[in-house]
């Protein structure tokens, strides 16, 4: 089964369950007068319908490419991850709203054994159904799954509480309904924040998966004229379609032929083992011809390594008899100030080697 019908499966389920649930709270909830219940009842409608978004979402993010979206649809999949988490914090507000009016107002619940039970039970359908969705999601690297999973896995939580509150109701006759109330709204309000800022800092590009970038690094360097690879950038257009570019580092004595070759090899072998898909490789030509280069090459790399805040020095190439000198050094995002850093760099450099022209490129620290 492919991935969107997986999604679409797996939220149906979601819908299903969580519509049953909530018709049952709400009915203990109102044969009890229980807040807590009845709220807890509305945010799982809020789960129903996040599962509803997540279905259409997934419709259009499959979609095939046109012309205005050559690259396809996928990144709705992240936006449909930010709309969930709004759902999320608008049923929270707006629950804590009605809790407040009951601590204001209070009012005295009434359970019944037929009504625990039934709470009881959906403490365990919503475990299972939170281990579920969130183990298909990340299994299928599906934001909006993976954030109803964990939704749901914290209204087990939630709901065990309420049994709680009612156990302390039953024995000391002590009403905690409407404060409960207003800590299930915080604990869902806490939620659809997180859930938020996660979604907008994937649709605002985040660095590349540490795993996938080494992976694909170590990929391009198993090839024999390949001496390094630097500076990739990985795009994510969905959960199952990234392109990317990378710098490799190869001896001065290639032909073109044999790069075309290379790269095309290269190409092929990261799509196969990471579904990466390289759109660009670019060269820095590596000396190897010239032992004097080598030594100037080692004589700069120690200077450039001892600046504060450098993380790496690449894509050296020197001309001796035109005096020139060029490589890329890439600093920490931790630097108070990158131009800055890189000036020193350049600083240090030129006093070294004060009758060679330098053109030294600041990179910054896109991928490990």
């Amino acid at each position: 089964m492919d991935r969107g019908k997986i999604i679409v499966r797996t939220s149906v389920i979601g819908i299903l369950a969580n519509a049953l649930l909530a018709a049952f709270k709400a009915f203990v909830g109102i044969i009890t007068g229980s807040i807590a219940v009845t709220l807890d009842a509305v945010n799982n409608l809020s789960d129903a319908l996040s599962s509803v978004i997540t279905i259409f979402g997934t419709k259009i993010a499959g979609k095939r490419p046109d012309k205005k979206h050559p690259l396809g649809h996928g990144r709705v999949e992240y936006l449909t991850a930010a709309i969930i988490s709004v759902i999320v914090l608008y049923a929270g507000v707006t629950s804590l709203g009605e809790s407040v009016k009951k601590i204001i107002h209070p009012e005295t619940p009434e359970y019944t054994t037929a009504s625990l039970i039934i709470i009881a039970a959906a403490v365990v359908v919503k475990i299972l159904l939170g281990r579920y969705v969130k183990g298909v999601g990340e299994r299928v690297q599906s934001d909006a799954l993976i954030a109803s999973g964990t939704d749901a896995t914290m209204d087990s939580v939630i709901s065990l509480s309420t049994l709680v509150a009612a156990a302390i109701f039953l024995i000391w006759g002590l009403s905690l309904e409407a404060w409960l109330g207003a800590i299930i709204s915080l604990v869902i309000i806490k939620s659809g924040l997180e859930m938020l800022r996660g979604a907008i800092s994937t649709i605002l590009g985040e660095r590349a998966d540490s795993e996938v970038s080494r992976g694909v690094k170590e990929i391009i360097n198993t090839f024999e004229p390949v001496s390094g690879a630097y500076d990739l950038l990985l795009h994510s257009y969905g959960p199952d379609k990234t392109l990317g570019s990378v710098h490799i580092e190869v001896p001065d004595t290639m032909t073109a032929g044999e790069l075309d070759v290379l790269e095309r090899e290269i190409v092929e072998k990261v799509m196969d083992e990471t579904g990466v898909i390289l759109t660009g490789i670019s060269v820095y030509s590596v000396n190897t011809t010239n032992d004097a280069v080598a030594a100037l090459h080692e004589g700069v790399r120690r200077i450039v390594m001892s600046q504060p805040y450098v993380l790496q020095m690449h894509g050296f190439f020197a001309n001796e008899e035109a005096r020139t000198m060029q490589f890329d050094v890439v600093i920490d995002f931790a630097a108070p100030d990158m131009s800055a850093a890189h000036a020193a760099v350049v600083k240090a450099v030129a006093e070294a080697y004060p009758d060679y022209q330098l053109n030294i490129a600041l990179d910054q620290d896109l991928s490990d």
